[in-house]
């Protein structure tokens, strides 16, 4: 019997069987589909997650925050300096590794208002010019403020697009897209000038669903319909780390400290020039400002392939301006690329695992079904063995029907999977757009393959052993 032969019978046995037949690949099509599902969910993860990790600086940035002090060092915590000026300073005149440094003041649970309208951003920080390359911000319209802004302590500010529509009102809702350039906010009660707006940030998946369904929008409106939201609005979609740059508001480093946060009034004889500018004002003036606590300090260098040296350099300047006493410690991109590697690899595994279950499930299924039809063909076996047939002929035979049976229920588990996943992102809508990938499609068919192979292999082994008297005599 040549290959094409088997291959006819196989599907002639399996239509003669419709609804057996499809039961019996339920299980292949349930194993393949949650497989490329699962897979595709888990990409999509990886990919948002990655896209993030560039947007706040990929992995050369390092964060340098303040820490408790260990229970051995307790009694030192009145001596404990905290993240100050000094470490700026310090750090760019002895870690030549830090190519770039940006000091950061947060204002816990600022509140914005405006326009008749109040809104607590995710940050409102005081913060160098040199943030907006260290965080990847982009500006879209207006300026940043520079450096004599910073000095003069200028009530000036940079704000997203998150601020803009919750302030000003979302291009979705006024139908066009307001540029607050020049208008007047409180931050905390102390008024402030917008001279900035960042550009609006998101993913790529969010990004041309957006396009899409403003392309969508516009036909629609020569056609007559009514028109479609333009996609600039009040989204509020997407991995955290978008919404936290579309939500966050940048003033000078100095004004935030002489304005809202020493507890000074505004125009202060001095504010952040330096440590040791800051010691002379205030022995030559009554009013003594003391050096500020940063937030945290983002430090940028030279090549990932340095970071160990450079963490070295860091911590050795740190230990000496802090005298010793280490209230400060290193968070740093790679640990967060680690950690998505790991997620991903656990998320891939585990759902493989429940994926190649099914499989498994539906391998049992066929061969149960297989044995079953032998029983039902033992004549029909032992007839083709008297007139020729051989133990290989037989073998083949059934091994091939048990393949098409998985190979159909694999390209079925793959067509279903498409519609597994939006049913899977209408029902539980993440962050991140599912992505089906070539490759988790190509496993997922080999391993339905493989399990028909072997799901196949003892009935057809069974099949080939009958003697044919004695299959003759079966009834």
């Amino acid at each position: 019997m040549n290959l094409w032969n088997a291959i006819s019978l196989g599907f002639k046995e399996i239509w003669a069987h419709k609804f057996r037949s499809l039961l019996t690949m339920l299980g292949i099509i349930l194993g393949v589909s949650s497989l490329v599902a699962m897979s595709a969910m888990v990409t999509g993860m990886e990919r948002g997650m990655k896209e993030a990790l560039v947007a706040i600086g990929g992995l050369e940035k390092v964060r340098v925050e303040p820490q408790e002090l260990p229970p051995e060092l307790r009694h030192l915590r009145d001596q404990a300096p905290g993240v100050t000026l000094n470490d700026v300073y310090a750090l760019k005149a002895s870690a030549p590794l830090a190519t770039g440094i940006s000091p950061e003041m947060r204002l816990m649970g600022a509140l914005v208002s405006g326009n008749g309208e109040t809104f607590r951003p995710f940050m409102t920080a005081g913060v160098w010019p040199i943030a907006l390359e260290m965080s990847e911000h982009v500006i879209e319209h207006g300026r940043m403020f520079n450096e004599i802004d910073d000095e003069e302590a200028r009530s000036v500010c940079v704000i997203g697009t998150e601020v803009r529509n919750e302030i000003f009102g979302s291009p979705e809702k006024l139908g066009r897209e307001i540029i607050p350039i020049g208008e007047r906010i409180e931050i905390n009660g102390q008024p402030f000038t917008i001279i900035g707006m960042f550009q609006h940030y998101e993913s790529d998946q969010e990004k041309k669903a957006r396009e899409l369904e403003a392309k969508q929008g516009a036909q629609e409106q020569v056609q007559g319909g009514p028109p479609r939201s333009r996609g600039w609005g009040n989204r509020r979609g997407g991995h955290f780390i978008f919404r936290l740059k579309n939500s966050t508001v940048f003033i000078p480093l100095n004004t935030m400290w002489v304005k809202l946060r020493s507890g000074a009034p505004p125009g202060g004889r001095f504010g952040m020039r330096s440590a040791a500018a800051g010691t002379r004002a205030a022995q030559a003036d009554t009013t003594i400002i003391p050096d500020p606590r940063l937030s945290s300090l983002e430090v940028k260098i030279a090549s990932i392939d340095v970071l160990p040296q450079a963490l070295q350099q860091m911590q050795n300047v740190l230990l000496n301006t802090h005298k010793g006493i280490e209230d400060f410690t290193f968070r740093t991109q790679e640990d967060w690329a680690e950690n998505i590697q790991s997620f991903i690899k656990n998320a891939r595994m585990s759902g493989g695992m429940i994926a190649l279950i099914s499989l498994v499930v539906g391998g049992i299924g066929i061969m149960n079904i297989m044995l079953a039809s032998i029983s039902e063909r033992v004549r029909e076996i032992g007839i083709r063995k008297s007139i020729g047939a051989t133990d290989e002929d037989i073998f083949i035979q059934i091994i091939i029907e048990s393949v098409v049976l998985a190979i159909l229920g694999g390209l079925l588990g793959l067509a279903t999977s498409f519609g597994l996943i939006k049913l899977i992102a209408s029902l539980a809508p993440t962050d991140n757009t599912p992505i089906i990938t070539l490759p988790a499609m190509v496993v997922a068919f080999g391993f339905s393959v493989a399990v028909g192979i072997v799901a196949g292999f003892i009935p057809a082994v069974k099949a080939s052993r009958l003697h044919p008297i004695q299959a003759l005599r079966y009834d």
